[in-house]
């Protein structure tokens, strides 16, 4: 069982590696897979944005990312779901507009059908 739960972990690490550097890519597509298509992130200004809305923002152009390193990863594993805490440094630009964020990610996961998808991402500011 616990060599198990520790299979998972690394799966849902490297998952996550993954989707940063689709992330740092920019490529919208592959970005999309990582999610279900029901996700929301909750931003760091209380703001919820939709996967649709999100990907949008990507392909226009409007927000572009340069860098995504998150560090102090804890994975915890109930049956078919992780949730995911991270802390690190987001940057890109919005609109043009650079931006650098600092920050704790929490997600949650869920694993269907053998495949990881994320169903919700939540930042907040670190420190």
């Amino acid at each position: 069982m616990e060599s198990n739960i520790k299979n998972m972990r690394q799966e849902v690490i490297q998952f996550g590696k993954k989707w940063d550097e689709a992330m740092v890519r920019n490529d919208a597509n592959e970005i999309g897979s990582f999610m279900s298509d029901d996700w929301v992130i909750v931003g760091t200004e209380g703001g919820i944005t939709s996967k649709t809305t999100f990907l949008d923002f990507i392909k226009s152009g409007d927000l572009l990312h340069n860098k995504m390193d998150f560090e102090d990863t804890r994975v915890e594993i109930y049956d078919n779901t992780a949730v995911v805490t991270g802390k690190g440094t987001s940057s890109g630009t919005y609109r043009g507009e650079p931006f650098s964020f600092y920050e704790w990610s929490t997600s949650i996961y869920i694993k269907n059908n053998g495949h990881w998808r994320c169903v919700l991402t939540m930042l907040t500011p670190a420190k």
